[in-house]
């Protein structure tokens, strides 16, 4: 009788032992029941930039492109309008190219303190593409010279139009955008005058005004 007791007693004990312990389990986390996968881990905010900040980024990184292309452009001008004032026949075109010399050394002036402002270092040397145009044209004199140059200069001034314009109209950095509405009216008077001394070469007009036995005119 006594060992069915003392039987009885230590199932009861177990049993007790077993229903805290259930009691105590801790619960999945989150409330997940069983059976269910656990929820998705969410990454704290901030740890990876939403498109906008991605957008800005690559702005950014156009504006200091631009300030690159315009600095190898403005060098491009000042060397190809060093040549027109030595090698060029026509008085119109020598006057062209010293003006090249003059409001594009000014240019890239203006361009050395924007690009110091930004962190971009400039070239100090032409790029290969207007390297081998100054080689070429550096072989050319009087008419020839005077018809390669001027239509050069259309092409490039059309494309320097259009790069102004792009970082005007998309850019991201305030003062970067702010120089180049200041510089494009320049630019764009220089394609038009580009255009139209070329189409006098062309035979489209007036022709440009020969240099004269006394014009020492640079």
């Amino acid at each position: 009788m006594k060992d069915r007791f003392t039987v009885a007693v230590a199932a009861c004990l177990m049993a007790g032992v077993a229903m805290i312990a259930g009691q105590g389990a801790a619960p999945p986390a989150g409330g997940q029941k069983p059976g269910e996968k656990p929820p998705s881990v969410q990454k704290p905010a901030g740890t990876t930039p939403d498109s906008k900040q991605a957008g800005a980024a690559a702005a950014k990184g156009a504006d200091a492109a631009f300030i690159l292309q315009v600095a190898n452009g403005n060098m491009a001008e000042v060397a190809h309008g060093r040549l027109a004032t030595q090698n060029a026949s026509a008085a119109e075109v020598k006057q062209f190219g010293q003006r090249m010399v003059d409001d594009h050394s000014k240019a890239l002036d203006e361009l050395k303190g924007l690009a110091a402002q930004k962190n971009v270092t400039l070239p100090t040397e032409l790029d290969a593409k207007h390297q081998a145009m100054q080689d070429k044209l550096s072989k050319m004199k009087g008419a020839e010279f005077d018809r390669a140059y001027m239509a050069q200069m259309v092409a490039a001034h059309g494309q320097t139009v259009a790069t102004f314009q792009k970082e005007i109209k998309g850019g991201a950095d305030a003062d970067t955008k702010a120089w180049a509405q200041k510089v494009l009216p320049t630019v764009q008077e220089h394609q038009k005058l580009a255009q139209s001394i070329n189409a006098k070469l062309k035979g489209g007009g007036d022709k440009p005004a020969a240099k004269s036995p006394g014009d020492h005119s640079r």
